[in-house]
């Protein structure tokens, strides 16, 4: 969907959905939320070539407000739904019931398939350590990676709401695995230093950082203080998927290099940002004319800080994953 006509009524829809949302007198789980957020999530999923940054300004305020409203919503979703599952004897056995579980499954076995790529060969096995920042009331990237992909792995995870850590922790209790590789640490990761330097991968959620200022802040302060060569994932979005997420765009990760951006084209909506903490010191601008050689061919996809990227593809046998398109950026 690229022409301007298409835009229009893309971003017409969009906006009358946030009219709808922004009337609601509680974004908690029930039959008129789930249905828009339902149809949000639908308007926005289909691949568009709408660039968030070139909408009038006023749209881009809506956008905005539309993506804390999401994440206002998907709080209380998994905070229901944990609660939920806190009711079985052994709630892992129960997270199909979250009704974006698969989507999770999906997103995490790409997760891995893209680190598992650009992990240092030097390091002997996995890695042993991996942070979640923004970890929430139910965090299934740390469930599945740790259940299905990282067996060995110990799991931190960091969340600045105790009730969300308490929420989580209740989901692992009684797994006799789980329960001892997924920690919990209720901590602004802002106010986390010297521990950060402990970690092989830092997982970074969409919604820690609702907008760029507070994005680049924590990406700055990990900037700081994680090892030289650590890894650092982050979860972005792309095209119409960017009303309902944050944007993580390679200008913004000053101290890390881009090693790959991932677009999905089915229902997982975030895309993916893999990056490796820069050995050098970190400096207020970012060395656009670096590898001049390796201009960008996709701009419209990858702001030109990017090396040049090319396709890659990763067959995803988990919960019957199609094969989908990794943007990879040459090193």
């Amino acid at each position: 969907m690229g022409s301007l006509q298409e835009h229009t009524i893309l971003v017409n829809k969009i906006c009358e959905i946030y009219h709808k949302i922004s009337s609601l007198q509680t974004l908690k789980p029930s039959k008129d939320v789930d249905t828009l957020f339902t149809q949000l999530v639908l308007t926005c999923i289909p691949p568009s070539s709408i660039i968030i940054s070139h909408l009038p300004n006023h749209i881009q305020e809506i956008r905005s407000k539309l993506v804390r409203l999401c994440g206002e919503a998907e709080a209380h979703l998994e905070a229901h739904f944990s609660t939920l599952l806190a009711t079985f004897s052994n709630p892992l056995h129960h997270l199909h019931l979250f009704p974006y579980y698969s989507n999770y499954l999906k997103l995490s076995r790409v997760e891995y398939d893209i680190l598992s790529q650009h992990y240092p060969a030097d390091q002997t096995g996995p890695p042993k350590r991996i942070a979640f920042v923004g970890s929430g009331p139910m965090p299934l990237t740390s469930i599945v990676l740790a259940s299905y992909h990282l067996k060995e792995t110990t799991f931190h995870n960091y969340d600045i709401d105790p009730l969300a850590n308490s929420m989580a922790c209740r989901l692992v209790s009684s797994d006799p695995d789980l329960s001892q590789r997924m920690i919990f640490h209720t901590s602004d990761i802002l106010d986390v230093s010297d521990e950060l330097k402990e970690y092989d991968v830092i997982f970074m959620a969409a919604l820690v950082g609702m907008d760029v200022d507070e994005k680049v802040k924590v990406v700055q302060h990990l900037a700081k203080y994680m090892a030289p060569g650590s890894i650092l994932m982050l979860r972005s979005a792309h095209g119409a998927r960017a009303f309902l997420y944050p944007v993580v765009e390679p200008q913004d990760l000053q101290g890390f290099k881009v090693l790959s951006v991932f677009h999905p084209v089915d229902d997982v909506i975030n895309s993916v940002v893999i990056t490796r903490k820069d050995p050098y010191p970190i400096t207020s601008k970012i060395d656009h004319d670096h590898d001049h050689d390796h201009e960008l061919e996709m701009g419209s996809i990858v702001p030109s800080s990017c090396k040049y990227c090319d396709f890659q593809m990763f067959n995803n046998p988990l919960n019957q994953v199609s094969m989908i398109e990794e943007l990879a950026i040459d090193e």
